[in-house]
C-alpha cells in the first residue's frame, strides 16, 4: 500500500485532516499542563522516632538499629540511611528505582506495618515511631505572611483562615505551615515557695488533669431517647486554670493557683523553627500542585484569591512571595515558546533560501502540522510543557524536516527529469518511506538509552525521549502523506528534464572532491584518524561538570553553628547576616530560616533536617547574572565576620546533585571516624579552592553530668527517675496536661520563673519531692556534684553501618575540577582495617547517573544495528555506517573548547543522540547508492552520483538540526547539549558525506573507471 497515493487520490479527506490536526494542535496546547520541571517521584520515605532524654549513642543503639532492621526487610529497600540525635531518631527508606508512584503506596502500606511492629519492642519511654511518606511534595507556591505589631496567634489565625480559603483554588494539593510558634500555657511557680509550702507536685498534676480530662459520664434513657450526660468545669479560659484549687501543705489546705503561681499563654520556649521576611517575624505558607496539575493555572487562582480576600485580611498583615513557581513557570514556558518559534523561523528561513518559495513552504507547513499533532499526543499521554519536553521539541526540530526533506527533494528531481508529480510522489515514497522509517527508528533509539535508564535522573529526564519518540515518529508519517499531498497541490507541473539536477557548480565540485578523496583513500583515511586522534586528545581539555546552576534570581546562604548551640544564638547569627544582605546592591528580599531547612519548594532542592544549629538565608535578587559577583562578595564577608560559623553561599542547581564534594568514611568506631575525617579536613584546609569544609557529624558537644549517690537517694526515697524529672522541670518545664480551646490543645506547662531556669550555677539549690517522706529534699544532699563531659551530637549511618561524611565546595571551577585535586592526597591517607573511605555528593550522582544511562547503551546500539542489518540486509553496510560515528568527537572536542562548556550528564547525552542523527543521514545516503546500482550504474559512477545527489538533502537535514538548536545556547541547562550536537553533527556531516563514499569504495572494492565527468 502506498500512503503517498492515498493522500494525493482523497484530496477532501487530507484536507479536513489537517483543519483537525492544525485546530486540535492549537486547543491542545492551550490544555497542556505547565511546570518548571518535570515531575519525579522522590522514592524516599522518613521515619521519626524521639526517646526522650537518651544520647545520640543510645538513641542509635536501641531505637535506629531495631527500626533499620525492620526497614531493611523490604526487598523494595535501595539503601537505609539514620541521623541518631539525643533524643530523636531519623532514618530515611529510599525504594529501589523500578517503582513508581502508582506502586510506592503499597511499598509504603508494608513499610509502615514493618515499622510499626518494631515499635512495639523499642524501649521504655520511647513514642511509637512516626512514617511521613510526603517527604517529596513540592510547595512551588511560597508565601511569607507577616504583620507589623500582630502576634503569633494572630498570624497564626489569619493563616488559619487563608489555607481554608486557598484549598478551594483550582489545583491545589495541600498546604502546610513553616514557622508557626505553638502555643503553651505556662504554669510558673518559685520553686522556693514550692519547697516552703510542701507542695506534692504529683497533687498538682492530678488536679490539673483530672480537672480537665475528657470523661464519659454515659447516657440515659428518657422515655424514646438516649441522653447523653455531661459534666462541666473543664477550663474554657486561662482565668478558670488560676482559680484551681489545689491541696497543699502538711495541713491539707486548699490553696488557689493564682495565690502560688504566675498563669500565662506564651509560645514553646524555646522555639523549633523561626522564619523571618526582611528582618520582621512572619509565618511560612506552603502550596503544592495535585499532580499533573497546571502551576501556572493554580498560582493565578490563588492571586485572584488573594486579591478577593484583602478586605479580610487585617489592615498592616502582608502577603509576601519566598518563592512563586507559577510565575517562573509561566515566564521559562514563555521564553521557550519563542525559543521554540525563534526556533521554527530559522529553520523556515533556511528551508525556503535553500529549497525556494514552494518547497521551503511545503516543509515548513509539514514542520508546523509535526509540532501540533505533537502537542496533541502529549495532551493524550498526560505529558506536560516543562523545561525538559519543550527542550526536546527545539532538539528534534532540525530532525522533523529530515524526512520531509528527502521525499520533496526526490519529487522535485523526477518532476524535473519528465513525471508527473503524482507519479514522482508515489515513486519516491515507494522507494523511501522503508529506509526513511527504519533511519527514525535509528535516531528516536539513539535517545531510548534515557527512558531505560531507572535512576532518578532518567525519570526526570523521561519526556525528552518521550517527545521526541513522537514527533520523530509523526514526521516520518507525515513525510510520507502529507508532503507529496502538498506537493501536487502547490509545486508547478514540470515536465522534461529542464537541467541536470545533479549538475549545479557545487554538486560537481563536490563530487570531484569526493572522487579524488576515494582515488586516494589511504590518505585520506589515515587524515580523519589523525584529526579524531587530535580532537581525542584535546578533549581532555574540556571542563567537567555534573548539572549547570539555574538562571534562577535566588541564592542560599547556609549557615552551620557549633553543634548544642542555642536556637537563638543561631537566630542572632542569621539575623545579622540577613541585616548585611539587605544593605547590598540587587537584593530585593531575604528570608531567614534557622532550625531546619525550608519546605522543598523547588524540585531539585533538599531541606535539611531538624538543627538548632543551621540556619539558612534564601536570598532573592533583581538579576541572576548578579550572582557570582555577589556569591564572592558575601563567601568573603562571612569568612571574615562570622568565623564560627561555617556558610556556604550557592546558587541553584540545575536536576539532581549535591554540588559539593563529599568524603565519606566509614567504620565501626565513631573516635576513629573523628580521628580521619580530621586528616581529610587538614587536605581540603590546605587546598586554595576549598571552601565551606564541616563534617555532618559535627564537633563533640558539652554534657553536665549530675552524680547520684546511689545511697543516699534510696535513704532519701528517691530514684534517678525522680531526679531527672526534677531537673527537667526546673530547666525545660513539665507538661501537666491540655487546655482545650476550639480545636486547639494546648499543652500546660509547669516551670519555675526566667531566673531561675537559665544559668547552672544554682543546680545545687534545685528541690526534689519525696514521696517517702512528704518533703522536698536538695538534689545536692543525694548527689555526689557534678562534671562536664564531652558526647557525640549526632551519629550517621548507611546501611546500619557508621558513616561520616567531611563536605567542601569549590570557590571557582566545578566540583569535579576540586574533586580531581583532592582526590589523590586524601586517597593517600592511611585507613585502619574495617574502615573504608567512598566519595558521595556530586560525584556519586554523576557516577550512578552515567553508569545507568551508559548500561543501557549497548541495548540501544544493538537494536541500531539490527535495523541497518534488515534495511541492507548486509553486514557491510551497517559496519560502514557505524565506523563513521566516531567522527563526531571531532567536533564535540572543537565545539566544547570554543563555547568553553562543561562537558557534563546532558552533553554526553547529547553526544548519545548524536549517532542517531548521523546514522539517519549516512542511510539516506547509502540507500541512494544501492538505488543508482539497481538503475544499472557502474559502481564507481553510482557512488559519485548518489553522494552528489544527495548532498543538498543531507546538508539541509544537518543544519537545519543546528541551527535550529541556536536558541539553546542562551539555556545553562540545554547549552552544553547544544554545543555537542551542533559541533558533533556540523563537523561530523561534512565528514561523513567525504567518508561515507570512501569506506564504502573500500569494503566493496569500488575502483575508478572511465566516467562522464
Amino acid at each position: 500500500m502506498n500512503l503517498a497515493r492515498l493522500a494525493v487520490q482523497n484530496k477532501a479527506i487530507m484536507q479536513v485532516l489537517l483543519v483537525l490536526v492544525l485546530l486540535g494542535g492549537i486547543l491542545a496546547y492551550g490544555r497542556l499542563g505547565r511546570l518548571e520541571d518535570p515531575e519525579f517521584t522522590i522514592k524516599e520515605a522518613v521515619i521519626y522516632t524521639q526517646y526522650p532524654g537518651a544520647t545520640a549513642e543510645q538513641v542509635e543503639l536501641e531505637v535506629t538499629e531495631p527500626i533499620e532492621t525492620a526497614v531493611q526487610q523490604l526487598k523494595q529497600l535501595k539503601e537505609v540511611r539514620s541521623i541518631s540525635r539525643a533524643g530523636l531518631s531519623i532514618v530515611f527508606a529510599e525504594i529501589k528505582e523500578v517503582y513508581d508512584k502508582e506502586t510506592l503506596p503499597q511499598v509504603w502500606d508494608e513499610l509502615r506495618r514493618k515499622v510499626g511492629h518494631a515499635g512495639e519492642g523499642l524501649p521504655p519511654g520511647c513514642c511509637p515511631p512516626m512514617v511521613n511518606d510526603d517527604f517529596g511534595d513540592v510547595y512551588g507556591v511560597y508565601f511569607a505572611l507577616t504583620g507589623d505589631g500582630y502576634s503569633q496567634h494572630d498570624l497564626r489565625e489569619i493563616a488559619l483562615d487563608l489555607r481554608r480559603e486557598l484549598l478551594l483554588c483550582r489545583d491545589v494539593g495541600r498546604i502546610d505551615f513553616w514557622g508557626l510558634q505553638p502555643e503553651v500555657v505556662y504554669i510558673e511557680i518559685d520553686r522556693v515557695r514550692l519547697a516552703q509550702l510542701g507542695l506534692d507536685p504529683t497533687v498538682l498534676f492530678n488536679a490539673i488533669r483530672q480537672q480537665n480530662a475528657m470523661t464519659d459520664a454515659g447516657k440515659v434513657a428518657v422515655g424514646s431517647e438516649d441522653v447523653r450526660l455531661r459534666v462541666s468545669g473543664d477550663y474554657t479560659d486561662v482565668d478558670e486554670l488560676a482559680e484551681q484549687l489545689v491541696q497543699g501543705g502538711p495541713d491539707g489546705r486548699m490553696i488557689r493557683l493564682k495565690d502560688i503561681a504566675r498563669i500565662e499563654r506564651g509560645y514553646l520556649d524555646p522555639p523549633v523553627e523561626l522564619l523571618q521576611w526582611n528582618g520582621q517575624d512572619a509565618v511560612g505558607i506552603g502550596i503544592s500542585t495535585v499532580s499533573g496539575g497546571d502551576v501556572i493555572a493554580m498560582g493565578n487562582s490563588i492571586a485572584r484569591r488573594l486579591e478577593q480576600l484583602k478586605g479580610r485580611v487585617p489592615l498592616g498583615v502582608e502577603v509576601h512571595s519566598i518563592a512563586h513557581q507559577s510565575e517562573t513557570v509561566e515566564k521559562a514556558t514563555r521564553g521557550f515558546v519563542l525559543n521554540l518559534v525563534a526556533a521554527v523561523a530559522i529553520v523556515m528561513l533556511l528551508l525556503v533560501l535553500f529549497m525556494g518559495l514552494r518547497e521551503g513552504f511545503i516543509i515548513s507547513v509539514v514542520l508546523l502540522l509535526t509540532i501540533l499533532a505533537t502537542f496533541l499526543c502529549m495532551d493524550a499521554m498526560g505529558i506536560t510543557l516543562q523545561r525538559i519536553s519543550l527542550g526536546a521539541l527545539i532538539i528534534a526540530l532540525g530532525m522533523l524536516v529530515d524526512n520531509a526533506i528527502v521525499v520533496a527533494e526526490g519529487i522535485v528531481i523526477k518532476s524535473r527529469c519528465g513525471q508527473s508529480r503524482a507519479q514522482a510522489a508515489e515513486e519516491t515514497v515507494r522507494e523511501t518511506q522503508w529506509p526513511l522509517l527504519g533511519a527514525t527508528g535509528i535516531a528516536i533509539l539513539a535517545f531510548a538509552a534515557i527512558t531505560l535508564s531507572k535512576d532518578m535522573t532518567g525519570e526526570w529526564l523521561k519526556s525528552l525521549f518521550q517527545v521526541i519518540c513522537i514527533s520523530l515518529g509523526l514526521s516520518w508519517v507525515f513525510a510520507i502523506t502529507v508532503t507529496p499531498y502538498l506537493c501536487v497541490a502547490i509545486l508547478p507541473e514540470r515536465l522534461g528534464c529542464e537541467h541536470e539536477p545533479r549538475g549545479n557548480r557545487f554538486a560537481r565540485g563536490y563530487r570531484r572532491f569526493v572522487g579524488l578523496c576515494i582515488d586516494h583513500r589511504r590518505i585520506s583515511l589515515a587524515a580523519v584518524g589523525a584529526l579524531l586522534m587530535v580532537a581525542m586528545w584535546g578533549f581532555g581539555f574540556v571542563r567537567q561538570d555534573f548539572m549547570p546552576d539555574m538562571n534562577r534570581p535566588q541564592i542560599t546562604v547556609d549557615i552551620w553553628m557549633p553543634e548544642g548551640t542555642h536556637i537563638s544564638q543561631t537566630a542572632d547569627e542569621a539575623a545579622a547576616v540577613s541585616d548585611y544582605i539587605r544593605t547590598l546592591d540587587g537584593v530585593e528580599d531575604v528570608a531567614s530560616f534557622v532550625g531546619r531547612g525550608p519546605l522543598r519548594f523547588l524540585l531539585t532542592y533538599e531541606p535539611q533536617m531538624p538543627s538548632s544549629a543551621y540556619g539558612q538565608l534564601l536570598v532573592t535578587l533583581d538579576d541572576y547574572q548578579k550572582i557570582p559577583a555577589l556569591r564572592s562578595l558575601l563567601t568573603a564577608y562571612l569568612n571574615e565576620h562570622h568565623p564560627r560559623a561555617v556558610t556556604s553561599v550557592d546558587a541553584f542547581k540545575l536536576g539532581p546533585g549535591g554540588g559539593a564534594v563529599v568524603a565519606r568514611l566509614s567504620g565501626p568506631d565513631g573516635e576513629v571516624l573523628r580521628e580521619l575525617a580530621g586528616k581529610v579536613k587538614a587536605v581540603m584546609g590546605s587546598h586554595e579552592n576549598a571552601r565551606s569544609i564541616r563534617t555532618d557529624w559535627g564537633e563533640p558537644v558539652k554534657v553536665q553530668t549530675v552524680c547520684l549517690s546511689d545511697a543516699r537517694a534510696r535513704e532519701a526515697g528517691l530514684g534517678r527517675t525522680a531526679i531527672a524529672r526534677s531537673l527537667a522541670m526546673n530547666f525545660s518545664g513539665a507538661n501537666v496536661g491540655v487546655y482545650r480551646q476550639d480545636d486547639d490543645l494546648l499543652p500546660i506547662v509547669l516551670r519555675p520563673p526566667c531566673e531561675q531556669r537559665h544559668g547552672i550555677g544554682n543546680i545545687g539549690d534545685i528541690q526534689v519531692w519525696s514521696g517517702a517522706r512528704q518533703d522536698w529534699i536538695p538534689i545536692e544532699q543525694v548527689t555526689d556534684g557534678r562534671h562536664v563531659e564531652w558526647e557525640t551530637p549526632v551519629v550517621h549511618r548507611l546501611n546500619r553501618m557508621r558513616v561520616l561524611r567531611v563536605f567542601c565546595k569549590q570557590i571557582h571551577g566545578t566540583t569535579d575540577s576540586l574533586l580531581r585535586q583532592l582526590r589523590p592526597s586524601i586517597e593517600a591517607i592511611d585507613l585502619p582495617e574495617g574502615y573504608t573511605l567512598e566519595w558521595g555528593g556530586e560525584h556519586e550522582e554523576q557516577v550512578e547517573a552515567n553508569s545507568k544511562l551508559m548500561s543501557n547503551v549497548p541495548i540501544a546500539f544493538a537494536a541500531m544495528f539490527l535495523i541497518s542489518v534488515l534495511l541492507f540486509n548486509t553486514l557491510r553496510h551497517p559496519l560502514i555506517i557505524f565506523l563513521g560515528l566516531p567522527l563526531a568527537v571531532i567536533g564535540v572536542a572543537a565545539g566544547m573548547l570554543l563555547a568553553d562548556k562543561p562537558f557534563g550528564f546532558m552533553a554526553m547525552l547529547g553526544f548519545l543522540s548524536l549517532s542517531g542523527m548521523l546514522i539517519k543521514n549516512e542511510i539516506v545516503l547509502l540507500d541512494q547508492i544501492n538505488i543508482e546500482l539497481a538503475a544499472g550504474k557502474k559502481p564507481y559512477r553510482a557512488v559519485l552520483d548518489s553522494a552528489a545527489g544527495r548532498v543538498r538533502p543531507v546538508c539541509m537535514a544537518a543544519f537545519t538540526t543546528v541551527l535550529g538548536m541556536t536558541p539553546l545556547l542562551w539555556d545553562a541547562f540545554f547549552a552544553p547539549m547544544a554545543v555537542t550536537i551542533m559541533g558533533g553533527l556540523a563537523f561530523a556531516t561534512v565528514l561523513t558525506l567525504v567518508v561515507v563514499p570512501v569506506l564504502y569504495s573500500t569494503f566493496f572494492k569500488v575502483y575508478r573507471e572511465e566516467v562522464s565527468r
